[in-house]
């Protein structure tokens, strides 16, 4: 029980009024009802009001854009997910240059998201870093100036399982957070619709220490730009609760911690030499310290339907009931088409670009009574919601 800690649960009660907005929706009764009871009422959940209380319910959230049909965190992976119709895009996985700028890449490692290693003069700036405690080898974006990093273009990630994405490989440049938010107010006039996001501090321990903050760079775009308010379509995002409980001191964004497998410490707890891990901050205890500074959890599917040791899901967790119960909105990450990524019996083939089942196993988790779920492939996600909701 830190400072930060403390200092969030004295901001509980404004918090909790968005709470009401994200998780009751229109008449309180989507928090994780089964089958066609909860399809029935979240029909109407989400659809008036201002804030979270404006998005349907699940929300179909697209992962880095559309990252399952177009290179990541690119303006092209970010319009097709609007195109497909997401409910939210997650703009920004947050990573800072060396002259302070805010970009959008998934690590600070630019090696397989870019064709930095095709630019002879930036041979010299391949190193090895301790990036939380893991030596990491590549180019770093806290090596180069935001000029140096518009020279590059970005390439598909994952060619093994998205062949087809290769195509796009050198269309697009990396975007800045500012720019993302300019976009964002244009595609909300062009498109006639409030366009969301939610961005990610990456790291942010890490970058602290190197003198690169990351929430108050955050805090200070989203205030010149007037996002910064609870009803704001931004929501921020980390897998280090004391960066979320920094941004709650900052900004008054809807904000979500990220939950990786219940083994993992988050990172800022390493340094801390706080010995908890995510399994304790799911128990109720922990998601009622969570509700005190935060709105939500992202937690990895399998917290909330672990999978058996032949892959195949188990029984649910407790998770949902458990989160709603103090008023936290669940949106897991992260559903993808292609076979490796799915349950096991979910599987057609063995196929690495393959797609399986994946309506299958949206419904077996929209079926949990998540509010939402981050997805590769927007399209899906909403055919499967459209299925969930007819009961």
């Amino acid at each position: 029980m830190g400072s930060d800690q403390a200092d969030g649960r004295s901001q509980e009660t404004g918090r909790r009024a968005l709470l009401g907005a994200a998780v009751l929706g229109a008449g309180g009764a989507v928090l994780g009802l089964p089958g066609a009871a909860r399809a029935a009422d979240a029909r109407t959940a989400g659809r008036a009001g201002r804030g979270l209380k404006s998005l349907p319910v699940p929300t179909i959230i697209g992962h880095r854009g559309t990252s399952g049909y177009r290179p990541e965190h690119t303006f092209g992976s970010y319009d097709l997910a609007l195109d497909l119709g997401a409910d939210v895009v997650e703009a920004g996985d947050l990573v800072p240059t060396r002259d302070g700028h805010l970009v959008c890449r998934h690590e600070p490692e630019i090696g397989g998201t870019t064709d930095v290693a095709a630019h002879p003069e930036f041979a010299g700036r391949r190193t090895t870093k301790t990036l939380d405690g893991v030596p990491t080898t590549g180019w770093f974006t806290e090596d180069f100036t935001l000029a140096e990093l518009k020279r590059l273009r970005a390439v598909e990630r994952i060619p093994a399982n998205r062949p087809h994405n290769t195509l796009y490989d050198g269309r697009w440049e990396i975007p800045t957070f500012e720019e993302v938010l300019k976009w964002q107010d244009e595609q909300t006039r062009k498109r006639g619709r409030q366009v969301w996001i939610y961005p990610e501090t990456k790291h942010p321990t890490y970058f602290r220490k190197l003198g690169l903050g990351l929430e108050e760079r955050v805090a200070k775009l989203l205030r010149k730009y007037g996002k910064d308010g609870r009803n704001s379509p931004v929501i921020l995002q980390s897998f280090e609760p004391t960066s979320i409980q920094r941004l709650n001191r900052l900004v008054d964004n809807p904000l979500v911690v990220l939950l990786s497998s219940a083994d993992s410490r988050p990172y800022d707890f390493v340094e801390a030499n706080d010995p908890r891990t995510v399994a304790d901050l799911i128990t109720p205890r922990g998601l009622r310290e969570i509700a005190g500074y935060a709105q939500g959890i992202g937690p990895t599917l399998d917290l909330v339907i672990p999978r058996k040791a032949d892959g195949t899901l188990a029984e649910p967790t407790t998770l949902v009931s458990d989160a709603h119960r103090v008023g936290l909105v669940l949106h897991p990450y992260t559903m993808r088409n292609e076979n490796p990524f799915l349950p096991a019996e979910y599987r057609k083939g063995s196929a690495a670009d393959a797609y399986g089942d994946a309506f299958g196993a949206f419904a077996t988790y929209f079926a949990t009574g998540i509010d939402g779920v981050f997805t590769d492939n927007a399209d899906t996600g909403l055919l499967a919601r459209a299925d969930f909701l007819k009961g």
